[in-house]
């Protein structure tokens, strides 16, 4: 399941204090890459649930969690650990490359 962030708070509690890493989907309604990733990201979250979190958060309505983390275009995808973004996915990537990076994340 992928949880939509709604707001500063959610944030630091879905993201910032999880004990596994957790992917964030920077994303918007009007972004056709954004809207493509979804549903990869979906069965991502099936095939790795228990394992890793996963979030959206939009931003137009999210704008002071977007600007924190200076996201400058979408989809951009941000990786936590241990409430740090430790890796920046930056476009539509296919299923194999987001499997790739998230085995590497929780190989670390």
């Amino acid at each position: 399941m992928v949880h939509s962030i709604e707001g500063e708070n959610d944030f630091q509690d879905v993201v910032l204090q999880s004990k596994s890493p957790v992917i964030v989907d920077f994303w918007a309604e009007w972004c056709a890459p954004c809207l493509a990733a979804a549903p990869v990201l979906e069965e991502l979250s099936n095939e790795y649930d228990g394992k890793i979190g996963f979030a959206k958060v939009d931003v137009e309505l999210n704008t002071l969690v977007a600007s924190r983390y200076a996201i400058a275009s979408i989809p951009t995808i941000l990786i936590f650990k241990e409430g740090q973004p430790v890796r920046q996915m930056l476009g539509y990537k296919p299923k194999k490359e987001f499997r790739k990076v998230l085995d590497a994340v929780l190989g670390e």
